[in-house]
């Protein structure tokens, strides 16, 4: 038994459609995933920023004891791991003094943690606002900005200010003490 040739039209469009069959096949490798966001690492860099210098200026308010005793009650929290929890606490504690720029700075560090990147910005930038513009929580403020920046440059592209600028504007804080005479 033989079978009819097959006509040239139908081979060249049988031809084209096995072609784009494998061409579908065969695909662009696929893009590695975007760098992880280690939320406790910055948080640690953060901290290392506020490092004050033995001559430099640090000037310390006087603490409210019901917020002193929320914050150890974050900060414990925080070490075990809740950072929700330790959230909470520092909410509660801004709730009760909500113009202290170092209770500012603690609450944008724990929403680090729990990766709110718009949060940890925006206590931040509340801490700059009443705050100092120089010292070691100052360098923390501007840390922490450029942490988030750099955290959002790893999943899309950042319009605006740059991680190179939030850390100019770290390195400015710092100030020299008065000479002492």
């Amino acid at each position: 038994m033989t079978f009819p040739p097959i006509p040239r039209v139908p081979r060249i469009a049988f031809t084209a459609l096995a072609l784009s069959l494998l061409a579908a096949c065969t695909t662009a490798p696929p893009t590695p995933p975007a760098p992880e966001f280690d939320a406790a690492a910055a948080v640690t860099a953060i901290r290392a920023s506020g490092g004050a210098a033995s001559t430099e200026l640090d000037v310390q308010p006087i603490r409210d004891p019901q917020v002193d005793d929320l914050r150890e009650d974050a900060e414990r929290l925080e070490k075990s791991g809740q950072y929700a929890q330790a959230a909470q606490a520092l909410d509660q504690a801004l709730q009760l003094n909500p113009d202290d720029p170092a209770l500012l700075q603690e609450r944008a560090e724990t929403a680090l943690l729990v990766k709110d990147l718009d949060g940890a910005e925006r206590y931040a930038k509340l801490g700059i606002e009443r705050g100092s513009k120089v010292g070691p929580l100052c360098r923390r403020h501007w840390e922490t900005i450029a942490q988030v920046r750099q955290a959002r440059s790893m999943s899309a592209t950042v319009a605006g200010a740059t991680v190179a600028d939030a850390r100019r504007e770290r390195d400015a804080c710092t100030v020299d003490a008065p000479a002492r005479y």
